[in-house]
């Protein structure tokens, strides 16, 4: 039976795509477009499907003969609203196990619009009546991916918080853990919080971005308002105002946690793993 991968154009999904394939399973890939550029650059054997999340009858089909699933839990930059629907619908054609990309700070209330949002998704997930597994990572490397055409252009990274440190996670380990989860038995009611094997400073990443590609990139500290107006075009007002407030704690994402080497028996990738994975990206 194949193994459905919403989200599959994205970061994590088509990670976790290339791996199920390259271990020989069949993997039927969701997508809003199946035309578009991101979806043509799946490996070939995939079988990739329309659907809307914001429409849950159109993933009917993509549910028949399936019975695992991974569940990207974000419509574009806002918690998943249809997630009751779509799991209730993915139950009755058959699927019994899910992974569950999303998010959960237990640091922060519900009267935050996105984290009650998110534990509104987490709810639907556990009362679903599958075998779920949550994956909540923690900051991703590729969010530098937003350095990219600063660095190409210019040789220059303009963000706020130097000092911010984060165990940032590669997206090719979040994704063996979902693989894991969503192939072998033992994860169901699991919680999984993917971290990178190491604290990173962000003006550090940028030097090892630098190393990467051969070139000294300059690191320019902006003040909260100038990171205001340097997102204004990138981000919802909400999301810029949470990135802030996470940059006035430099330590917040620190730790390292040991999820990805406890599920997939080896440790994490590295930041300068991931700056070489991807050093094209920055050329």
């Amino acid at each position: 039976m194949p193994i459905l991968v919403t989200g599959a154009t994205g970061t994590v999904g088509g990670s976790l795509v290339r791996q199920l394939v390259a271990a020989g399973h069949r993997v039927r890939a969701l997508t809003r477009d199946p035309g578009s550029p991101a979806a043509a650059e799946l490996p070939q054997q995939v079988e990739v499907v329309r659907g809307d999340f914001a429409r849950p009858e159109t993933l009917i089909p993509a549910f028949r003969g399936v019975e695992r699933m991974h569940l990207v839990a974000m419509d574009g930059y806002g918690p998943l609203t249809t997630a009751p629907e779509i799991l209730d619908l993915a139950r009755r054609a058959g699927v019994r196990r899910v992974t569950h990309l999303g998010h959960d700070d237990p640091s922060r209330d519900d009267d935050d619009p996105l984290e009650s949002e998110s534990r509104a998704v987490k709810k639907a997930v556990e009362d679903s009546g599958l075998e779920w597994t949550h994956l909540f990572p923690g900051e991703f490397m590729a969010n530098t991916w937003e350095w990219a055409e600063s660095i190409k252009n210019e040789g220059v990274v303009r963000a706020p918080f130097g000092d911010w440190t984060s165990a940032m996670v590669h997206e090719a380990d979040i994704a063996a853990v979902a693989m894991a989860a969503l192939l072998h038995d033992g994860h169901a009611g699991r919680t999984y919080t993917p971290t990178g094997p190491e604290p990173v400073r962000r003006a550090d990443a940028v030097r090892m971005i630098g190393r990467a590609i051969g070139r000294e990139i300059r690191f320019v500290e902006l003040t909260p308002d100038q990171a205001r107006e340097h997102w204004k075009d990138v981000y919802p007002e909400i999301v810029i105002e949470w990135f802030l407030e996470m940059g006035e704690h430099p330590d917040m994402n620190a730790p390292v946690l040991p999820d990805v080497e406890q599920v997939t028996g080896r440790p994490g990738r590295t930041f300068a793993r991931w700056a070489a994975d991807h050093a094209d990206d920055f050329r």
